[in-house]
């Protein structure tokens, strides 16, 4: 019978609960690996080592690389440091990193030594990449063939390095181990034994990506070319490592969680919400909280600048909400399509005049409908003076936020930051203040009403 995830959380829990150790083992060999880590990582606390302890060890080193870096770290402080050594030493080298990174300085060294000095050199190798590389996250474990080899030479090669080799492509690299060809594994399979590796490599170069590139650029790649692997190379195109189709998956996912957390005005959370805890979750919102008040602060004093005005015509405060909101959602409209767009390369920093006015053409027309829209309201509740100051507002401060929404993305970029941090709360915020600013500075115009002390 086939099982949904949240199934096996409840059966393995009810299992727990029973004390019913066989039923408990023949659940976990009727799982793949993949789904055990989840549940895993479902059930947390005590739940977590009892149930990852009851698979034997080769199950236990596939699943523990599934799981997150926060849910490997709680399992080696309470195993064996024999276990712990063979976890670890059995992990892939991209796996390995990602925990490694995650750790402090002292965590560091003590994992460090548990590795074999092969494993050592190799993850204190990835690790001297910079921390946004395709070098953290490629796999150094690769199979590559020589162009002068025979089929047969070749494929022997590869039965040898089978453990090693877990994707359909073979690289051919030179003696030096630059990057010639990415073949199909099927075509060295249909060759004649005696070929040689040479005949089966094209005049085009394979795509590859620098190991120094962003890990996004693999990603696109990917994508792009539609590859189930990516050759990563250093210079003079020297063979490094890989980056695959799961690989990307990962990355992805990470980007988004992180773009979506920077778009909320929340540092980057490495833990997921159920992990972290409540000290974390305030530090991480605190801060950005704390500068939208102030910006908010210079709104409120701004309005109370115009305290002369909305005594004077009351109906102001009417109209305050809806043509601030509305300025706010445009413009939060505007960044949240650029930032998406910088980020998938459909644009760049080079871009921003053409956008510039394509965006002032379409916000015009959007303030203009809005404008519209609202001024018939202002007519009903104040006349025709009203509605002229509603409409004109409404116009204007829709196109100067969606303007805003769409530079400030880009003038980040510029400088080298991320454009996600232009994010939605802080482009509703400066939509506020011009806002509030054009709103009653057109008020003062249209009804001549006289403020003292400006």
């Amino acid at each position: 019978m086939e099982h949904n995830l949240e199934q096996f959380v409840v059966e393995i829990q009810e299992l727990l609960r029973l004390d019913d150790r066989d039923a408990l083992q023949e659940t976990l060999d009727f799982m793949r690996v993949q789904d055990i880590a989840w549940v895993l990582m479902e059930l947390g606390g005590e739940d977590l080592p009892t149930v990852f302890n009851r698979l034997p060890p080769g199950r236990k080193a596939d699943v523990f690389g599934y799981l997150d870096p926060d849910y490997q770290m709680r399992l080696l402080d309470t195993t064996p440091r024999a276990d712990a050594r063979f976890l670890l030493s059995e992990m892939d080298t991209d796996d390995l990193t990602a925990l490694l990174q995650s750790l402090g300085e002292e965590q560091l060294r003590e994992y460090l030594r548990l590795l074999p000095f092969r494993a050592i050199r190799r993850a204190l190798k990835q690790l001297n990449y910079p921390e946004n590389s395709v070098g953290r996250v490629m796999s150094s474990d690769v199979v590559a063939v020589e162009p002068d080899w025979s089929m047969k030479r070749a494929l022997a090669f590869i039965r040898r390095n089978a453990d090693e080799h877990s994707n359909n492509v073979i690289f051919v690299v030179d003696a030096e181990r630059r990057l010639l060809a990415a073949v199909p594994i099927r075509h060295f399979l249909r060759g004649r034994a005696e070929d040689p590796v040479a005949s089966l490599l094209e005049e085009s170069p394979p795509v590859s990506v620098s190991v120094l590139d962003d890990p996004i650029e693999a990603a696109r790649r990917i994508q792009h070319y539609d590859l189930e692997t990516l050759p990563v190379v250093g210079e003079d195109r020297v063979l490094l490592g890989v980056v695959t189709v799961d690989d990307v998956v990962d990355l992805l996912e990470a980007e988004s969680t992180e773009d979506f957390h920077k778009m909320g005005s929340v540092g980057n959370l490495n833990l997921s919400l159920q992990s972290a805890s409540p000290f974390l979750l305030y530090r991480k919102r605190v801060g950005w909280l704390l500068v939208l008040v102030a910006f908010n602060a210079m709104g409120g004093y701004v309005i109370s600048r115009y305290e002369e005005a909305i005594e004077a015509l009351v109906a102001l405060v009417f109209f305050l909400p809806l043509i601030i909101a509305s300025g706010g959602n445009a413009g939060a409209q505007s960044s949240t399509l650029m930032v998406r767009a910088i980020a998938t390369g459909e644009v760049t920093a080079r871009d921003w005049l053409k956008l510039w006015g394509k965006e002032i053409g379409v916000s015009v027309s959007l303030g203009v409908t809005m404008g519209m829209a609202v001024s018939l309201i202002g007519l009903w509740r104040g006349g025709f003076e009203l509605a002229l100051l509603v409409a004109i507002a409404m116009t204007l401060i829709v196109a100067a936020a969606s303007v805003v929404g769409m530079l400030l993305p880009i003038i980040l970029t510029r400088f080298k930051l991320d454009p996600a941090t232009a994010s939605v709360p802080l482009v509703t915020s400066l939509a506020d203040i011009f806002g509030i600013l054009i709103y009653f500075a057109l008020a003062v115009a249209i009804f001549n009403i006289t403020i003292t002390g400006t």
